[in-house]
């Protein structure tokens, strides 16, 4: 399969990447950049997320993010994210879920 699109990594990125970015938010409040470069450290390199700035806006408008501050560095702004109450939920509530589904598929991929 030659198509990088249709991978199941790729899909799982897809998926997954709200919930890893309110995942590395519970730390602090961060900046765009910076939520990219920690999920990079954290996950050896083997994770990225191309399409960042979407997804923040997305979980803004769910109520799951909200912008903390907005600072100006080199003529640039940071806007700071961090996570909310209802962020924090769906985090916990993403977890269950996704072990519940990993346990499920462990079961039905087993010899």
């Amino acid at each position: 399969m030659t198509d990088t699109t249709h991978t199941f990594a790729a899909y799982f990125k897809r998926a997954a990447s709200p919930v890893i970015i309110l995942a590395v938010l519970k730390e602090r409040p961060m900046y765009g950049y910076e939520i990219s470069d920690a999920i990079k450290q954290r996950s050896g390199g083997k994770y990225t997320i191309s399409v960042m700035y979407p997804i923040l806006r997305g979980l803004v408008e769910d109520g799951c993010l909200e912008l903390s501050k907005e600072v100006i560095v080199d003529g640039r702004a940071r806007r700071y994210y961090s996570i909310t109450p209802r962020g924090e939920q769906y985090l916990a509530d993403m977890k269950v879920e996704f072990e519940e589904l990993a346990s499920s598929f462990r079961a039905l991929t087993s010899e």
